[in-house]
């Protein structure tokens, strides 16, 4: 017994040490980061500046790149490519202290595919703080701005309660981490499934999935259990959330928001602040995932409710472009298609 509890009193420490190790790391990628940021904003205005003074044009930026490569070595990061997304960088950021301080906090990656791709100031704005809030790498943030997250959640506010029933900076973060609506293109399909079938794959991609809902949710379980009077009832997928110290019930739905899912969350909410909620966190939240929603309709249905509900659609694929419906083959043409080709290779 006495082993058991040295071998388990060890494994604790060794989880302290892991977990104050990795927290540092993050604090000196952030830092080093940073750093980096500042210095390349930095280099951007020397070779501006200089350019303006002495009148030259593009080659020497190329020259200078050169030179730095022959005086330092095999130092990475200073092509006459970088340098002049440099050059960019200050001249994109130089007028707007806003902007500039959160491109200083983005890694150096992203804030090329930002500067390069966005043009303007708000939906700048948007992507930097997302990538800063949810860890976004080059790759995530390419998707979103494919997929137009900036200016779906201009088209398409979010809809909560937030407001009436938590305290202001509580109220704040969490209308921060609510999307208006979730894209669930990662799981490759393009039509409507049974709610059990969705839980499935969301499941089966838990990670992408946990990526488009944002930095902060840790997964507890699917499908899970609360009791109340010898009944059973089951949430459909529950996290914790890092940020806001609570519980966040999501309810998958299949079709239009109805009314009374907003009843039914709020049930469940109730129980999960009485039997599952632990001492010193802040009060579950609950997200109403479904095919579509009238603003109107939302709003009459959270209202007078004192849990926090957040209602957002959600879409498996973008929509085919006006310009392009009825140029391409359906479904059982494409069919007729191939078959009709099988058929005159046999014959």
């Amino acid at each position: 017994m006495g082993n058991k509890s040295a071998k388990a009193n060890y494994q604790e420490l060794l989880q302290e040490v892991l977990v104050e190790l990795e927290k540092h790391r993050i604090v000196a990628a952030r830092h080093l980061n940073n750093t980096l940021q500042h210095l390349y904003y930095s280099l951007g205005n020397i070779i501006v500046s200089r350019q303006q003074k002495e009148g030259w044009g593009k080659s020497v930026v190329d020259r200078l790149a050169k030179d730095i490569s022959k005086t330092t070595g095999s130092i990475k990061g200073f092509s006459a490519q970088n340098l002049w997304y440099m050059r960019q960088f200050y001249k994109e950021y130089e007028k707007c202290a806003a902007l500039k301080e959160l491109a200083l906090h983005v890694p150096w990656g992203q804030n090329i595919v930002i500067f390069s791709k966005i043009k303007p100031e708000e939906a700048r704005k948007y992507y930097l703080s997302k990538t800063i809030e949810s860890g976004w790498s080059r790759k995530i943030l390419l998707n979103q701005i494919k997929a137009g997250a900036y200016e779906r959640q201009r088209k398409n506010p979010k809809l909560h309660n937030f407001k009436s029933v938590l305290p202001v900076h509580l109220s704040e973060q969490a209308h921060e981490i609510l999307k208006s609506e979730y894209s669930l293109e990662f799981l490759g399909i393009g039509e409507p499934l049974l709610e059990k079938q969705l839980e499935g794959l969301l499941l089966d991609h838990l990670k992408e999935f946990i990526l488009e809902l944002g930095y902060g949710f840790t997964y507890i379980g699917n499908q899970y259990r609360l009791c109340l009077n010898n009944k059973e009832y089951f949430v459909d997928l529950l996290f914790f959330h890092r940020k806001l110290k609570c519980l966040i019930a999501i309810d998958l739905k299949i079709g239009e928001f109805e009314p009374e899912f907003a009843g039914k969350m709020n049930f469940y909410l109730n129980l999960l602040n009485k039997h599952i909620k632990m001492p010193g966190e802040n009060p579950s939240i609950g997200i109403i995932l479904c095919a579509g929603k009238d603003r109107i309709e939302v709003e009459y249905a959270l209202s007078g409710i004192n849990n926090p509900i957040g209602v957002a659609d959600y879409t498996y694929s973008k929509k085919l472009p006006a310009n392009l419906k009825g140029e391409l083959p359906g479904v059982i043409e494409l069919k007729k298609k191939v078959r009709d080709e099988i058929d005159k290779l046999k014959s």
